[in-house]
């Protein structure tokens, strides 16, 4: 019915148009056509689909209103949309996130217009920007058959693509593709410490994945059993990154760990990495003199690489002869001279370190202590007139130098040569979105009360989808610092006494020291009680 009235209003419409063709006094001439009323039902009808799909994705409106939104959405169309844009203003106002209401509109708009496409179907997924590399710089794609390839491989490559790029979006640390039975594979990024699965594939289409991976890190795809260990850099529009890949063979099939070289480590500094003004007064205080150790350790991903860079950040480069020995060389400092260890090639940290002290070094770094050999020529390297920093693997002050012990380093030469130890971890925060008041328990109220601590300003992780249900968004560090004085170093020279002490008491000790710097994050608000029991225990 409504096509014929349509039909019937185009004689009408060409008369309106065509003056000439109709007669004098005809009805059509009574047709007020406004190409302006047209244009602005067009364009009303346009944005009343376009906006349906606005509020499909709006973190305003609650998951069982979507469908009735959506109808209104269909009826009122902008009216509904701008009444949400106003009280997502108004919020983000009210709660301090921003101050300057032009830019808040300004970006609001950005969003919603650069994010969808036009008539609210949800448009294809982008292709990201990123281009993934060997070691000699050719293109993944150009690795399978110099952009010519089938168009399932083209899928492949494309969705590996996606991976590294969402991964370096989320900032993840590791990203782990494992085999969760015969006919499933997970893929889970390491994001604040903590593992999350992000996608499960089937195996032949995940295998595939792991093969591109292993291809572009000049890795041998026709292997699945034996270890190995391959390399690659992603070019973004953010600048390069670097990552570091180990395969090995598992029950279910093959196992790819891949590590993200973090590039911003080298941005930081002794003001930006959590020190309290304490311990940043005595680091620049060790950080001055001529010769010494200081002797950063901590757990697989505590930041002590990071609080590495930091403290080389405060060296002058320009007339100190910096050389560094790492495995693998996460941030390129300038005016430093960088090696990699390449145990393939005969390259060792010790092997590293003795040629250095051949090249007239003010400042020595040392990745990670792992052997007698490496522990003894750092010692001795600050003991002849060389700043010496290196990293080990332990869990406290305490423990590292019960490490360096059981590593063979004789006393006297700890005694002489190390000057600092400092102990790490990383605390997750609490997003700012969804963090809600602490539930505490009577036991916990009387601990607190007993102590005499406010306990009022006390949160707990909620989860929401700006931290993907987590309850954290990003970490800050805690501290522990022993310096080794006169008074350590003698006792550490005359008996063995203070050895038993360090293997019963250091470790709690620490603990105790550590705990302290992160019941100050709790009380503040920045962190949780799970999170330090976690963490410190």
């Amino acid at each position: 019915m409504e096509t014929l009235v349509y039909i019937k209003c185009v004689p009408a419409i060409l008369g309106r148009l065509f003056p000439a063709a109709a007669g004098t006094g005809s009805p059509i001439e009574s047709l007020s056509f406004n190409p302006i009323k047209l244009f602005a039902l067009c364009g009303w009808a346009y944005l009343c689909f376009y906006f349906v799909q606005q509020v499909q994705y709006s973190l305003l409106v609650p998951p069982k209103y979507k469908t009735i939104a959506k109808l209104s959405a269909l009826f009122v169309g902008p009216i509904l949309f701008f009444v949400l844009l106003l009280v997502d203003i108004q919020r983000q106002i009210s709660s301090g996130e921003h101050k300057n209401i032009s830019k808040v509109i300004k970006q609001q708009f950005r969003n919603a217009f650069a994010s969808r496409s036009p008539l609210g179907f949800a448009r294809a997924r982008e292709e990201p920007a990123i281009k993934l590399l060997d070691s000699s710089g050719t293109e993944l794609k150009q690795i399978y058959g110099h952009g010519k390839s089938k168009r399932e491989d083209r899928h492949i490559l494309d969705f590996t693509e996606h991976i590294i790029f969402d991964a370096l979006q989320e900032q993840a640390s590791d990203i782990l593709i494992d085999p969760k039975d015969d006919s499933t594979y997970t893929i889970r990024f390491r994001v604040d410490g903590v593992l999350r699965v992000v996608e499960q594939l089937e195996a032949g289409k995940c295998q595939a994945v792991i093969n591109s991976i292993k291809a572009v890190s000049n890795m041998d795809i026709s292997e699945r059993r034996r270890p190995q260990d391959g390399a690659f850099i992603a070019q973004t529009a953010e600048g390069t990154a670097s990552f570091r890949v180990a395969s090995a063979g598992v029950v279910s099939g093959e196992k790819l760990s891949v590590r993200v070289l973090s590039q911003k480590a080298g941005m930081y500094t002794l003001d930006n990495i959590g020190l309290s003004e304490k311990y940043k007064s005595i680091i620049k205080e060790e950080i001055t003199k001529p010769s010494g150790m200081i002797l950063m350790c901590g757990p697989t991903g505590s930041g002590k690489t990071t609080s590495l860079y930091a403290m080389l950040n405060e060296i002058d480069l320009y007339t100190r002869n910096v050389i560094t020995v790492e495995d693998p060389i996460e941030c390129v400092l300038p005016n430093a001279s960088q090696i990699e260890v390449n145990p393939k090639a005969g390259i060792t940290f010790a092997k590293s370190l003795r040629s250095m002290l051949r090249q007239d070094p003010d400042v020595i770094s040392v990745g990670e202590i792992r052997d007698e050999e490496t522990a003894e020529i750092a010692l001795r390297a600050s003991q002849t007139g060389h700043l010496v920093f290196a990293t080990i693997h332990s869990y406290s002050n305490e423990s590292a130098m019960v490490r360096l012990l059981d590593l063979g380093v004789s006393p006297v030469l700890i005694s002489s040569g190390l000057d600092l130890v400092i102990s790490q971890r990383l605390l997750r925060q609490l997003c700012d979105e969804c963090k809600r008041p602490a539930q505490l328990t009577q036991s916990q109220i009387n601990d607190f009360r007993r102590k005499k601590i406010d306990y009022r300003h006390l949160f707990r992780a909620v989860g929401c989808e700006q931290c993907h249900g987590t309850g954290y968004r990003g970490r800050s560090a805690i501290f522990d610092m022993l310096v080794v004085d006169n008074k350590l170093k003698a006792s550490i020279v005359s008996s063995n006494e203070w050895i038993n002490e360090l293997r019963e008491a250091g470790d709690e000790q620490g603990k105790s020291h550590l705990r302290k710097q992160g019941l100050k994050m709790v009380l503040s608000g920045a962190t949780s009680l799970e999170e330090l029991k976690r963490v410190v225990g």
